[in-house]
């Protein structure tokens, strides 16, 4: 199942044919993005409520989703995060298809969900350390952003 899922992505991800505005594309990224956001939310073993809304409200404001289309994205993303085995493939989309300020704006959502119940924990703190390396954002960056988030306000 999980190699289906990379395979869709894959796809979608491809070259755009002549009718395509991208609108695949930007759905893979979405499906990539909220997986890992997922991923996050759970990496402490706990995916309270405060999390979820954290993951909706992170999700749907970037992306110009409503709220419908952020709920459905999420439940999708926790379904593939409860199978997912490897980070890796996900993150190769989003560094082969993102810029450098793309993929920094992915690792500060990251690190938004990761305080959203008002802590970190030492695997939610690994996680996106880990993720940030593979979509090669560097380290004083992820730093940066580790603390605005930390700073922040919660949504």
């Amino acid at each position: 199942m999980f190699a289906q899922l990379i395979d869709r992505i894959s796809g979608a991800l491809a070259a755009p044919g002549p009718d395509d505005s991208g609108a695949d594309r930007d759905a893979a990224i979405r499906k990539a993005t909220a997986v890992l956001m997922i991923d996050v939310a759970r990496a402490d073993s706990v995916f309270d409520p405060a999390e979820f809304d954290s993951v909706l409200d992170r999700i749907s404001a970037p992306f110009g989703l409503t709220a419908q289309e952020a709920a459905e994205l999420v439940n999708n993303a926790d379904e593939e995060a409860e199978r997912l085995t490897s980070l890796h493939d996900f993150t190769q989309l989003l560094h082969a298809n993102l810029d450098e300020d793309e993929k920094s704006r992915v690792v500060g959502l990251l690190w938004e969900i990761a305080y959203a119940d008002g802590r970190l924990d030492k695997y939610e703190d690994s996680l996106v350390l880990k993720i940030s390396d593979l979509l090669h954002v560097s380290r004083g960056r992820v730093m940066r952003l580790k603390h605005d988030a930390e700073n922040s306000e919660p949504v």
